[in-house]
């Protein structure tokens, strides 16, 4: 049985703005790079494989955490969110030609307009857990940490979440053939040591 940890990437402008990023290649901000440069892996995941997607707010992350440059996969790269990206929300919520809603209501096949539904972004994840041969740490997004969360915890995109996804967390499935398992509870980033 393999562990696969996922962390969510830090704020970036565009998280503080309220804006929706998709596969749009947003850096991180100065404060998370700060915030994120006081921060690393807890053992034993600082021994285990690192990888992330390859927009620079992931890659960066990892590095920052993981004190190394991280493996990269096209996998794990955010969801298209087509029309959506680089608007608002609230927005987009408010005005009812968008055809938005919130991913609570989206079911596996809903897509945004030009953009992924749940389903296609799992089907490009499944090759990617299924090679992983060691613990692995995953640094992405929230939308793919969305589909492995819901696929472990049996979430159908048709109600509130049974999970809460924050940054500076590492949510933890025991990745077993096809099945996946959550751990209950979350692992924190540990603070680094002053020097």
């Amino acid at each position: 049985m393999i562990k696969l940890a996922l962390i969510r990437h830090g704020h970036t402008d565009w998280n503080r703005a309220g804006k929706i990023q998709g596969r749009s290649d947003i850096p991180l901000d100065a404060d998370a790079r700060s915030e994120l440069a006081a921060k690393q892996l807890p053992a034993p995941w600082s021994d285990a494989a690192l990888w992330s997607s390859p927009l620079q707010r992931a890659y960066e992350t990892a590095q920052l955490i993981g004190d190394r440059d991280p493996q990269t996969s096209e996998a794990l790269i955010e969801m298209n969110w087509g029309d959506w990206e680089g608007q608002h929300g609230k927005t987009l919520r408010a005005d009812p030609s968008s055809g938005f809603r919130d991913i609570e209501d989206w079911g596996w096949h809903y897509r945004p307009p030009q953009g992924e539904s749940p389903q296609e972004v799992w089907d490009r994840l499944v090759p990617w857990i299924g090679q992983l041969r060691e613990d692995t740490v995953a640094v992405c997004h929230i939308g793919i940490m969305r589909m492995i969360l819901a696929k472990a915890h049996g979430w159908d995109f048709a109600e509130p979440a049974p999970f809460a996804i924050k940054r500076n967390r590492m949510f933890v499935v025991e990745v077993d053939g096809d099945t996946l398992t959550p751990w209950p509870e979350p692992v924190r980033l540990q603070k680094r040591a002053q020097t």
